[in-house]
């Protein structure tokens, strides 16, 4: 019987398999992370611009209308604002209440994201685990049968 024959291959191939699920769903997790943290990073922005132009109402801002083009454009009225709440619907609100709104969506996301972050943390751990249990099968399939002795040098009597 070989050392490899001392693996159990159903063993290893099942750890492969719950490899590829983890990774694939850390991948599902991180994408989701990223997508939170873009949409936080969005809202930050948008706050920004919105207390500037309420702090600045005569301001002129730059426009973006597609494809790289942007026009000038004066804001008619810079303290009701288009609020996207989602599923294509969207509300007027005061500009100081869609920043307050912005916030908490702010506020929602950060905790989304730690929890993803959290699963995330627990997908790599279990990943890990699985990855030392794959290392040891295969170290326990490389090594010999019996004990292992190490080499003895030994010199030719006549060479002295």
């Amino acid at each position: 019987m070989n050392n490899v024959d001392r693996v159990d291959p159903r063993e290893l191939q099942s750890l492969q398999l719950y490899m590829n699920e983890y990774r694939q769903q850390a991948e599902v997790f991180a994408q989701q992370y990223s997508l939170l943290e873009e949409g936080r990073m969005e809202a930050h922005a948008a706050i920004e611009a919105l207390e500037e132009i309420r702090a600045s109402p005569e301001s002129i801002v730059l426009l973006q209308v597609g494809g790289g083009a942007s026009v000038r454009a004066r804001i008619l009225d810079p303290d009701r604002v288009l609020l996207s709440i989602g599923s294509e619907v969207v509300l007027e609100k005061a500009n100081a209440a869609a920043v307050d709104y912005l916030k908490d969506r702010i506020t929602e996301m950060e905790a989304s994201g730690r929890k993803v972050a959290e699963t995330l943390d627990r997908i790599r751990g279990q990943m890990n685990e699985i990855a030392r249990r794959i290392d040891l099968l295969y170290q326990q399939a490389q090594m010999p049968a019996g004990p292992r002795i190490p080499p003895v040098s030994i010199q030719n009597p006549e060479e002295d």
